[in-house]
């Protein structure tokens, strides 16, 4: 994870010091009961290795401007800031759903 949203995340109180990236594989598409994404891409994708798990992928920001959450690579802190901010407010907006 990149050191940027490691400290961002610690200053929001979470400690993703253990946290590590895995490959989304068809089996985590059939068994999960929602699966967010933060891009059109990333959905198109999911789909593409799971045509079953259509139904419950949706955009992170489905309930707010439906737009793309940008991903922060190489980019500058204050971007991982907006990103953060962007994720926080997309996460917020399901939790009346969930």
């Amino acid at each position: 994870m990149d050191g940027h949203a490691i400290e961002i995340l610690k200053e929001h109180g979470v400690d993703a010091e253990e946290h590590r990236a895995r490959q989304i594989d068809p089996l985590m598409l059939r068994e999960a009961d929602l699966i967010l994404a933060m891009e059109r891409r990333h959905m198109a994708a999911a789909a593409r290795l799971a045509p079953e798990s259509s139904g419950k992928l949706f955009l992170l920001s489905k309930w707010l401007d439906a737009g793309d959450v940008p991903d922060p690579y190489r980019q500058p802190r204050h971007v991982f800031e907006h990103v953060y901010n962007l994720i926080e407010c997309g996460v917020g907006s399901w939790l009346r759903y969930l």
